[in-house]
């Protein structure tokens, strides 16, 4: 048996970052490649590829709460989380593949039909797999520092994913000459690994979620009220909503950046598309660089201090890239490494501040619902997202952006042009100092965690 305060292992945290490989690397391509991919090469209108991408994407979040609500109460020699993540694995990785096949067909209707019923599985898998395992950084540890670390661990791995398949995809896109199959085999390749990689996840960090079981009798609790009950109550939790907050403008921000990129690389900056995922590998790879700065430093400060400090300096870099002219490729890529500093941040202190909001509801509740926490705040980012995307389409569609044609590359009109340009810069500047006043105000601090634990072990 264990205690929860108990240092992790290397192993663990490895393990546990590993899991993130499942997610991180069909999401990421979809987000930098999907909107661009059905509306230049399987021929979608983009306003219906935003409409699909929207209701994939409302489905996605609905599931949430409901699938963190069930793992909470599931009971089974593996605990409430490894089951989930074990029947999710290989249908998320066949969907994963599915998603980059062009049907035979040219009708709008039969297009828009095929995607939405490939993303419907798609993100009932990906659900199944992802939020379990989000779920498990708040009961693997209690310690404040190592939840801090572990997620830097899940980070690393969703940037150095993320890294991956932008890599794997220069090098697919440079040898293969067919357009259709470069995407395929990227899809293929990223489908096969999401499914090894739970399992490895699984098998890497079981040994330490078993030993705490044993010794944290909260875990065995479940709570008696409803789903709609503990979907109130968890909304009722300020903390938590202020987590909400910060964690939506991150990612909603930096994911309308993502999926316009390729639009703004190709069309405002007149590169080829390998320049995109350069830029993209630039990025990331300066966040993987520098979560180890921030893990280092958010030790000696405060979570909310490293993004107060992160932050600002993506503004600034994703300011100069509205501002970017054609020709200006150097400045393109010293922006792309200033916006990974900030970005770097993003991915650890949401995630992080999660589970102490967890440990705060458990000493008002008395309950361990890591499940409906986990499920809601993903919910509420993953509706943002999809209404961020499905404006991203209707927009380029309003602006009279032009499709491609059997490769023919088209001049697009100065309304396109400009709408990329606003897509790109003003609007998640705007979206992003939002997320640091929600961060201003989120009151859980290093002292204020420990004395929640204390209370929470006086009671045990």
């Amino acid at each position: 048996m264990i205690n929860q305060q108990e240092k992790l292992t290397f192993k663990t945290k490895f393990f546990y970052g590993v899991g993130e490989l499942s997610g991180s690397l069909p999401s990421n391509i979809l987000i930098f490649f999907y909107l661009f991919f059905l509306t230049n090469i399987a021929g979608l209108n983009p306003g219906l590829a935003g409409i699909m991408m929207l209701l994939g994407k409302v489905w996605d979040a609905i599931n949430d709460p409901v699938i963190g609500w069930l793992s909470d109460r599931t009971r089974s020699p593996w605990g409430r989380r490894y089951p989930w993540m074990l029947w999710g694995a290989i249908p998320l990785g066949i969907t994963s593949f599915l998603f980059w096949v062009v049907p035979p067909t040219t009708n709008q209707w039969l297009l828009f039909a095929y995607y939405s019923i490939i993303s419907f599985f798609f993100y009932l898998a990906f659900t199944a797999v992802l939020l379990p395992y989000s779920s498990l950084s708040a009961e693997l540890t209690q310690d404040y520092d190592e939840r801090t670390s572990l997620i830097s661990f899940r980070s690393g791995f969703s940037i150095g994913g993320s890294i991956f398949s932008l890599a794997l995809a220069q090098v697919i896109f440079a040898v293969i000459s067919n357009t259709l199959h470069k995407y395929l085999i990227v899809g293929l390749i990223c489908g096969l690994l999401a499914s090894i990689m739970t399992f490895v996840s699984v098998w890497g960090t079981y040994q330490r979620y078993h030993q705490v079981q044993q010794h944290n009798q909260a875990i065995s609790r479940s709570s008696s009220l409803s789903f709609f009950q503990e979907f109130r109550l968890t909304l009722a939790n300020r903390p938590f909503l202020y987590v909400t907050g910060i964690y939506l403008c991150s990612w909603l921000s930096l994911q309308t950046i993502a999926a316009t990129l390729p639009f703004f690389v190709v069309d405002c900056m007149k590169l080829s598309d390998t320049h995109f995922i350069s830029m993209s590998i630039t990025v990331q790879g300066t966040a993987l660089l520098m979560m180890f700065f921030w893990s280092f430093l958010s030790r000696r400060v405060d979570k909310k201090t490293i993004y107060l400090m992160g932050i600002p300096v993506t503004i600034i870099a994703i300011l100069g890239l509205f501002l970017l002219q054609p020709g200006q490729v150097i400045l393109m890529y010293f922006l792309a490494f200033l916006a990974g500093i900030g970005i770097a941040t993003a991915y650890i202190v949401p995630w992080s501040m999660l589970p102490d909001v967890v440990d705060l509801d458990e000493l008002n509740t008395g309950d361990r619902r890591e499940g409906i926490f986990f499920g809601v705040v993903v919910q509420l980012q993953k509706i943002g997202v999809a209404f961020a995307l499905f404006l991203v389409g209707q927009i380029l569609d309003f602006s009279g952006y032009i499709r491609s044609a059997e490769g023919v590359k088209p001049i697009q009109p100065e309304s396109a042009l400009w709408a990329i340009r606003i897509i790109v810069g003003p609007i998640p500047i705007v979206i992003l100092l939002l997320g640091l006043l929600c961060v201003y105000f989120y009151p859980i601090t290093r002292e204020v965690h420990q004395e929640i634990l204390l209370k929470l072990a006086s009671k045990q």
